[in-house]
């Protein structure tokens, strides 16, 4: 009897320790977060937004780690914008962890006269921002460009070419050797589930673009599921 005990709860220690191993997150005190983006991730630091709500559970949940979580978003910004500004509004605030979320002006902007960014362009851009990024010791976090438009069966009309820009940053991601956010096929999987309808927008956003509440919990969730939380 006293060695059943005893291996039981040797048994129940075992897998507390497995448990606790496999959801421990990888922050670290005095760690400094930026989510660097446009006009979805400016909005994101709004109180309901994703930043926001990453920002709020995680020194909530950290106090102790002192944790300092920024937003750099910028209206209209796609992947040259973010190469300009990197020095200015990332690498001088000595950040620990980047999260990139980019590419939906880089395609969306194709149907307007400003132009949107040819492929060859945002990759060589992804490349380039990861690099130094990578060069100052931090670390990064791609995330794959979401939706324009909520159709959950490829027939919002920029759904082609959309897939082809998601597809180099997760090559990029894979290349580079940095953690892959798919927050498209997050969207999808989630649309395929909640969209029966098959609507252009009002379920993870407002316009077809930019993130409702609930597409905004979700992006968080899948951001604090990356940093093992």
């Amino acid at each position: 009897m006293i060695f059943f005990r005893s291996a039981l709860w040797t048994t129940l220690a075992l897998v507390a320790l497995v448990l606790a191993g496999c959801s421990r997150s990888i922050l670290r005190e005095g760690d400094r977060i930026i989510f660097l983006g446009d006009s979805i991730t400016a909005q994101g630091n709004d109180p309901g937004g994703y930043v926001a709500i990453v920002r709020d559970t995680l020194t909530a949940r950290y106090p102790e780690l002192g944790l300092q979580i920024i937003g750099a978003g910028v209206s209209g910004n796609k992947v040259p914008d973010l190469l300009r500004r990197l020095q200015r509004d990332v690498l001088d605030h000595q950040p620990t962890l980047v999260f990139i979320y980019i590419g939906i002006n880089d395609v969306w902007h194709s149907l307007e006269p400003i132009g949107g960014t040819p492929i060859a362009v945002y990759e060589a851009g992804l490349r380039e921002i990861i690099g130094k990024l990578l060069e100052a010791g931090v670390q990064v976090f791609l995330c794959t460009p979401t939706v324009i438009g909520e159709r959950h069966d490829g027939t919002n009309a920029l759904d082609p070419m959309l897939e082809d820009y998601a597809a180099i940053s997760r090559q990029v991601a894979a290349d580079m050797r940095v953690t892959l956010v798919d927050l498209r096929q997050a969207f999808i999987t989630y649309l395929q589930d909640h969209n029966p309808a098959n609507d252009e927008s009002g379920i993870l956003t407002y316009d077809s673009v930019h993130l409702s509440p609930g597409g905004n919990r979700l992006v968080a969730g899948e951001v604090l599921r990356a940093l093992g939380d």
